[in-house]
């Protein structure tokens, strides 16, 4: 008898045991599992790009940022006021949500691109109005010949131009068309922000120097080590820095540095950084195939 109950508390002790074991490793490999889930999937990260101006901020997607971006850089380059992109904006904000849209409405069935641009009505190709740089320049065109446009609202500036059903749909885009402007332009520096993914691809060298050769055309660009280089400094340096961050998902960029600044894709922000005075470096993804 007395060896049958030793015999029992044994195999007691021993189920608990296994049981505790099962319980460890169900409770680990669990951890483990969320851990990996969360290290290795970035379905959490919500993409965005961000302008701030004073206690405000505006937010776009990504693909939104990157079109933003290209009608401030043309403006830019045509040497055009911070005033001519927040009309620009806005209007594209209005007319298109900021997407190079292929498809028109009722009111405009051939319009297309940012602007919602029509070939019947001379605006030029239905392939020219759907080149973003293309159609910024269309519209700046025509924004340049109404008589003070810096100085009229938004809303009539941009009516002059597009001669909208909805005139004064445009004044609703003001306020977040004015903080972009001021970023994307270079008159607020490191104010443009995108929190973004992990890229999935490397980024291509040769795409982002045919990308800024087409919008700064004026800005020489080379290659480094680890991505390029341009040369540029006060507002049209933080143009161009800006400029690389909001296409940097498109195109693959990791880091953008200017002006004791740096934009790190990682962290999703501005910090300071050793630079070169008078130059954009920008660094590419590289990921392993």
């Amino acid at each position: 008898m007395r060896q049958t109950k030793k015999q029992a508390r044994r195999r007691r002790r021993l189920r608990a045991a296994g049981v505790l074991t099962v319980l460890t490793a169900v409770v680990g490999g669990g951890a483990y599992l969320a851990i990996s889930q969360l290290n290795s999937s970035e379905v959490l990260v919500r993409e965005r790009c961000s302008a701030v101006v004073g206690t405000d901020t505006y937010e776009l997607a990504p693909e939104q940022a990157a079109n933003a971006s290209t009608i401030a850089g043309v403006a830019v380059t045509r040497g055009l006021p911070p005033r001519a992109v927040s009309i620009a904006l806005a209007t594209a904000v209005q007319e298109s949500g900021l997407r190079n849209l292929d498809y028109g409405d009722q009111a405009g069935p051939d319009s297309r691109g940012l602007f919602q641009q029509r070939p019947s009505q001379g605006w030029g190709t239905e392939e020219q109005v759907q080149d973003p740089i293309y159609a910024a320049g269309a519209f700046y065109d025509e924004l340049v010949t109404v008589p003070g446009y810096q100085t009229l609202p938004v809303t009539e500036a941009a009516q002059l131009v597009q001669r909208s059903a909805y005139p004064d749909a445009y004044a609703d885009h003001e306020p977040e068309a004015r903080a972009f402007a001021s970023a994307l332009t270079g008159q607020s520096p490191a104010s443009l922000n995108c929190v973004l993914r992990k890229p999935a691809e490397s980024g291509d060298a040769t795409a982002v120097t045919e990308r800024f050769a087409a919008v700064f055309p004026a800005l020489p660009t080379g290659p480094t080590e680890q991505g390029l280089v341009t040369s540029a400094s006060g507002s049209q340096g933080w143009a161009a820095a800006q400029f690389a961050v909001a296409h940097a998902k498109e195109l693959g960029i990791t880091s953008v540095s200017h002006a004791g600044l740096q934009w790190n894709r990682t962290d999703g922000g501005w910090t300071t950084a050793d630079t070169e005075t008078g130059q954009v470096l920008i660094t590419l993804a590289e990921v392993a195939t």
